[in-house]
């Protein structure tokens, strides 16, 4: 009797970036690499770093979407001055850079793909993410912008990447600071929260999001 193949397991694409803006650490590929290998919600996580650098973290990400055809991809990046777990709504097409990245480009007023459109949402369930976060007990809420540097760079690309790609679902996740950063900053100190909880948080994300399908009813909404 011939025995069926078994389907291979589902593939999750964690990325984080390297360290950026003179940082020894960068807590998105710290949490990254360390979930890197385990099996989420009958999902394996494989984990890639990203270069903090225009052009070149798309070219990276796109060999690693090629290489291991994942059913869910999540970016994640750091974010100073955000005390919350923060699932990422909208990518904007433009490149507009405060400073300089890793390979020296500072980008003004750029689009991240030329005559493609404005903006892409998410296609992750981000307010039951949210919402899964905050009922363990962990600050998290949806965020509207992810600014104009590298991470809404590769959040954008990487929609675009997939937007004729059926059944892959994908987003960016921004993350506070770690408290060794955050100790090394002029008072105000920024908030921060540590790996441990980082990687706890993620990997929650992780888990509804690869068993959520439809996204919760609730409002997500901010102020002006």
């Amino acid at each position: 009797r011939e025995r069926m193949a078994a389907m291979p397991q589902p593939v999750i694409l964690l990325t984080g970036f390297e360290p950026f803006d003179g940082e020894s650490v960068n807590p998105s590929w710290q949490v990254a690499q360390a979930l890197h290998g385990e099996t989420v919600a009958g999902a394996r996580v494989q984990s890639l770093c990203l270069p903090c650098a225009f052009g070149d973290a798309l070219d990276v990400l796109g060999a690693a979407l090629a290489r291991q055809r994942p059913g869910i991809v999540l970016a994640l990046g750091q974010a100073t001055g955000r005390a919350d777990f923060s699932p990422e709504r909208v990518a904007i097409n433009l490149n507009d850079a405060r400073i300089p990245c890793n390979a020296g480009r500072q980008p003004i007023d750029e689009p991240v793909v030329p005559g493609a459109p404005a903006a892409y949402f998410s296609t992750l369930p981000i307010k039951a993410i949210a919402a899964a976060l905050r009922e363990a007990g962990l600050p998290a809420a949806v965020s509207h912008s992810a600014g104009t540097y590298v991470c809404n760079h590769v959040f954008y690309g990487l929609m675009h990447a997939l937007r004729r790609r059926r059944g892959v679902r994908a987003g960016f996740m921004h993350l506070p600071l770690l408290p060794e950063q955050a100790a090394q900053r002029a008072w105000p100190t920024p908030a921060s929260l540590p790996l441990a909880t980082l990687v706890h948080g993620v990997r929650l994300s992780l888990s509804t999001a690869v068993t959520t399908t439809a996204d919760l009813r609730a409002s997500g909404g901010a102020e002006g």
